[in-house]
C-alpha cells in the first residue's frame, strides 16, 4: 500500500485551519464583551466575565474600573458563587443576583495588596445565585441597592 503525499492546496487548508482555530482561542480568552443593563433607574455599561479565564481574572489588575461602570459573571448552574479580591487595587461592591434579582450585597470590599491566594478572604451569598456584578465601591450604598431589588436589560 502506499500513500500519497499532501497536496500542496490540501497543506494549505490544513494551515488556514489551524491559524483560525488558535486565533479564535486567543480571541475568546482575551475579549471582552460589554453590555448595557439597568439597575435602580441608572443604566450601567459592564464588561461581561464570560469564560472560566475571565471569571478567573475579573477586575484583577485594572488601575480602574472606568470607562466601565462594573463587570458582570453569568453563571450557568445556581450555586454560592466564592470572589476574592485576586490582584484588585481598587475597592469594589459585589452584588449577587438570581434571575436579576438581588439576593445578597458585600459592600466596600476592601483590596488585599499582600495577601497569598490562600489568605486572600472569601466572599459568599448568603443564598444562591446565577450572576455576580462587581461595582465601584460604594455604589450599592449610594443608590440605596437592597436584597429584592431587580437588574433589568435597558429597551
Amino acid at each position: 500500500m502506499s500513500s500519497k503525499p499532501l497536496s500542496k492546496k490540501m497543506l494549505y487548508f490544513i494551515g488556514i485551519f489551524f491559524a483560525t482555530a488558535i486565533f479564535l482561542f486567543f480571541w475568546q480568552r482575551f475579549h471582552w464583551s460589554s453590555m448595557s443593563i439597568s439597575l435602580k433607574d441608572q443604566e450601567l455599561h459592564v464588561l461581561v466575565a464570560k469564560n472560566i479565564y475571565q471569571q478567573y481574572k475579573g477586575l484583577g489588575g485594572r488601575k480602574q474600573l472606568a470607562p466601565y461602570d462594573g463587570m458582570i459573571f453569568p453563571f450557568y448552574l445556581l450555586d454560592k458563587h466564592t470572589f476574592v479580591m485576586r490582584d484588585m487595587e481598587f475597592p469594589i461592591d459585589i452584588v449577587w443576583l438570581k434571575d436579576g434579582v438581588v439576593v445578597d450585597i458585600a459592600p466596600n470590599v476592601p483590596i488585599e495588596p499582600d495577601a497569598s491566594e490562600q489568605e486572600l478572604a472569601r466572599y459568599y451569598p448568603r443564598t444562591e445565585a446565577n450572576l455576580v456584578l462587581e461595582l465601584q465601591a460604594g455604589w450599592t450604598q449610594k443608590n440605596g441597592l437592597k436584597i429584592g431589588d431587580v437588574m433589568t436589560l435597558p429597551k
